[in-house]
């Protein structure tokens, strides 16, 4: 591959949006995940009735969902094992699977949905774009 092929890949309008999606599912899942985590239950249920019930869940997700954003950007920016992008848009995909039943099984679709299937498609298409489409290559 010549130095201008790389550049054109490295530049294309899609890496650009892969790049945009990593960022904005980053920041959504920072935000949700550091609120289950450092929010006092007593406040954290006020805006999620279930938390009161299952603090520990409640708690272990929002580590994963922080460690999930981590994943999502610091392997692809520093370029070392790059690929475990697409292993946090997996987990970040599980996350996402597991939302929607819990949210079905408590009638809640009509609140949760529209945003759990959003990130679910944002986290896919990660996941397809890091490992088919652009996946980024490994430090040399």
């Amino acid at each position: 591959m010549t130095t201008q092929t790389i550049a054109k890949t490295r530049w294309s309008k899609l890496n650009i949006g892969l790049w945009v999606a990593q960022g904005l599912l980053a920041l959504a899942y920072l935000a949700a995940g550091a609120m289950k985590t450092f929010t006092p239950i007593d406040t954290l249920v006020q805006s999620l009735p279930y938390a009161g019930d299952m603090p520990n869940l409640v708690r272990f997700i929002g580590v994963m969902e922080i460690l999930g954003a981590i994943g999502l950007i610091l392997p692809s920016l520093t370029r070392i094992l790059p690929k475990l992008t697409a292993a946090a848009a997996i987990g970040l995909s599980v996350v996402q699977l597991c939302a929607i039943v819990f949210h079905a099984m408590r009638g809640e679709t009509a609140m949760t949905l529209p945003v759990n299937l959003l990130l679910l498609g944002m986290s896919l298409f990660i996941l397809w774009g890091r490992i088919k489409a652009r996946p980024i290559a490994p430090r040399s």
